[in-house]
């Protein structure tokens, strides 16, 4: 068959188009558009504000060669399916191949589907549609209030601050919500308690093993205020003589429900929890398993449904497979009555998408597993495990409290300790999947009780009292920030990761052990921020705009409109503090590095060329000298230090601070620990883990610091 006859099918990427070609076999001639095919310039606006800010969209450079080869292939055709992802991203995509590539009577059809299967991509092509406008028009809307707000704002940063710094709709007011948790925990006055405890066992049988129950009031209820060693050992004194007596027993069935299916915010949740993978690992990784990898004898398979989803909704189809195969695996007792149907929690959600979930389930992690990459193995048992477990039945726990009554000869006051115990009943779904969505593992202790009755008396073996502190609020981790994100209604969890990879590049924040903390130059934009826009850098007012683009997508609204009443009051802010704020000095970053010239300490300043050290006896002296930042470890080749660098697109290695006449380089961090086993450099190949650079040997490593460090220039 010709090329001539065939049709053209266009998707995203060369990984999905190999599994799309599989499937619709030689029919079709099959291209990828690499991602977008044009966007709005880099180099100025791109919006016309006077006329209802029409998008002026140009095809870049690096994307002439792939719209060139588009248009050749469309020459022959009579009609091209536009199969890009089933999204806003995917529609405006689909809509832009559309406008560029359009030849004379060419006829442009829209198929969508959320997994890469067979019975998907087939029932998809015979149901194809047009563009749907609504969708584009809602990612245009998106697009273009980011443009007027980054376009606008960092210059003005650039002016009043420093250069280099930029401004979001979305990245402003998630640096607001990293900035207002610092704020609390700087304004947190600890509170001194003290906890005491009473290790127990029954009086009349020593063979019965201990246990310990907590102080927790008075026999009354009356609350005890512990707030220094003083009262504590008082109460200490007082209880060692009490005699000790069960008084009440309370054994309640607890019922665990599994939770449901990921969608993209609780995937990057989990994977940050139990896979210690960023967010923008775990979406590299989920496109890679969605668009197809080879699996045995399949040359392309498709493994789990479209992972940019904020639905938990599940097709039909693939609960009657998973029941099945709970069934099989583990028994009738683990297949609860009914299917579980879930509700997304997220308002506006779109039902009609399916939650993250295997393509198949009978395509067990174990069986794939020896075709995976490691991580990707990783993130496909996550997804399995998750899917499998929402379908299975409640897990079952006999949740016992007993009070213990400390009854004491010269007090009025008796005292109340309490001891409670989990035990599990029935695994159900644990079976697979154990723990608390949004939560570190479990560390409830399942030891049951001794048997206990009411009005046993106890033996006390001994008291334990305990120094403690209420704490601060903690900062956010990854998972815990796109958690709020999420609830607070902020952007979208397909942007999540960009948006945290801007903060951190930008040195608003830094992230260390994956926690984030605000920067004295991320707090001073916040502040400036709130001062003079306070609606860009207002969560509730940035969850609204959300709400507008939803409505817009669901033809409610008019995208032009929506961006008009956010503009207007914007640009009326912008020339006010245009007018009215003053430069603003950034606070000087001290290092450990002293002036030659004259003793005193060297700070980071940023100039045209990035950053370098000054002495802060400026103007009087104008030392400088050059700014790296150093490792602590030495060269393998030459015994010089490495220094990290960054390459021309301005991505992170390390190489020799002896270069050019040491050349050598990595790109992962080194570290001052050498292998165990030959001796080699170790760097860490991901958060957590060391790899030999010569051998492969892995361990986990605590966190380096890494110095800044000065040559001079």
């Amino acid at each position: 068959m010709s090329n001539s006859k065939k049709s053209l099918v266009i998707v995203e990427s060369p990984a999905k188009a190999r599994t799309l070609s599989r499937i619709l076999g030689n029919k079709y001639n099959l291209k990828a558009s690499m991602g977008h095919i044009r966007d709005l310039p880099k180099s100025r606006m791109g919006v016309d504000i006077e006329h209802d800010f029409e998008p002026k969209y140009v095809v870049p450079r690096a994307k002439s060669k792939t719209v060139k080869e588009l248009k050749e292939a469309s020459k022959k055709v009579a009609t091209i399916y536009l199969a890009t992802d089933p999204d806003r991203e995917g529609e405006a995509i689909a809509w832009h191949l559309a406008s560029v590539i359009q030849e004379n009577g060419t006829h442009f059809r829209r198929v969508v589907f959320h997994e890469i299967t067979e019975e998907a991509v087939q029932e998809a092509f015979k149901h194809p549609r047009s563009i749907d406008m609504h969708l584009v028009d809602a990612q245009q809307a998106r697009r273009v209030l980011d443009r007027l707000v980054g376009y606008k704002l960092s210059p003005l940063l650039w002016q009043k601050v420093r250069r280099g710094l930029s401004a979001g709709r979305v990245q402003s007011v998630t640096l607001r919500i990293i900035v207002d948790r610092e704020r609390e925990i700087e304004k947190f006055v600890p509170e001194e308690y003290w906890i005491i405890e009473a290790e127990l066992t029954k009086k009349s049988s020593l063979k019965t093993s201990s246990f310990r129950a907590q102080l927790v009031s008075l026999a009354d209820g009356t609350k005890l205020n512990i707030n220094n060693e003083q009262k504590a050992e008082m109460l200490k004194n007082r209880l060692e003589q009490a005699n000790y007596v069960v008084s009440k027993i309370k054994i309640k069935k607890a019922v665990r429900q599994p939770a449901p299916p990921f969608i993209t915010s609780t995937l990057q949740q989990e994977a940050w929890y139990k896979l210690r993978f960023s967010a923008g690992q775990t979406m590299m990784l989920a496109q890679q398993l969605y668009e197809g990898l080879p699996i045995g004898k399949e040359e392309s398979a498709g493994l789990i449904t479209y992972m940019r989803t904020d639905s938990t909704n599940v097709a039909h189809s693939a609960i009657a497979e998973t029941r099945a195969f709970i069934n099989e695996k583990y028994g009738t007792d683990y297949v609860p009555p009914h299917a579980r149907v879930f509700t997304s929690r997220i308002k506006g959600a779109q039902e009609a998408h399916e939650a993250i979930r295997p393509t198949r389930i009978h395509r067990t992690p174990e069986m794939v597993k020896p075709y995976l990459a490691s991580n990707q193995f990783k993130l496909y048992q996550l997804i399995w495990n998750r899917m499998v477990a929402s379908q299975m039945s409640a897990a079952i726990y006999d949740n016992t409290t007993v009070d213990i009554e400390a009854k004491c000869s010269d007090s009025r006051d008796n005292y109340l300790f309490r001891t409670t115990s989990s035990v599990n009943r029935f695994l159900g779904f644990t079976v697979l999947y154990n723990r608390e969505e949004g939560k570190p593992e479990e560390e409830v202790s399942r030891t049951p009780l001794p048997p206990l009755v009411k009005n046993d008396i106890l033996k006390l073996i001994k008291l334990l009292s305990e120094q403690r502190f209420t704490q601060p609020p903690p900062r956010f981790t990854e998972a815990s920030l796109i958690r709020m994100l999420e609830e607070r209604g902020i952007g979208r969890p397909s942007t999540y990761a960009s948006i945290l990879l801007a903060i951190k590049g930008r040195e608003y924040a830094t992230k260390t052990s994956g926690i984030f903390k605000p920067t004295e130059l991320g707090m001073l934009v916040t502040d400036l921020l709130i001062k003079n826009f306070p609606d860009i850098v207002d969560i509730d007012f940035t969850a609204r705009m959300e709400d507008d683009l939803d409505e817009i997508a669901q033809q409610k609204k008019k995208w032009i409109e929506v961006v008009r009443s956010f503009y207007t009051p914007f640009e009326n802010d912008l020339q006010k503090a245009s007018k009215d704020i003053d430069r603003v000095e950034t606070p000087a970053e001290l290092t450990d590095e002293v002036c030659e010239k004259c003793g005193r300490p060297m700070a980071i300043k940023v100039g045209r060329f990035g950053k370098f050290l000054a002495c802060t006896g400026y103007p009087e002296c104008k030392s400088t000298r050059s700014y790296q930042i150093k490792t602590g470890v030495k060269c393998p080749e030459c015994g010089s230090e490495l220094i990290q660098r960054f390459n021309k697109k301005r991505q992170i290695f390390y190489g020799c601070s002896n270069y050019p006449k040491c050349t050598f380089a990595a790109n992962a961090k080194p570290l001052p620990k050498p292998c165990p086993s030959c001796g080699a450099l170790m760097t860490e190949y991901r958060e957590g883990q060391a790899r030999c650079t010569k051998c492969g040997h892995r361990e986990k490593q605590t966190q380096t610091k890494i110095a800044v460090g000065v040559t001079q220039e």
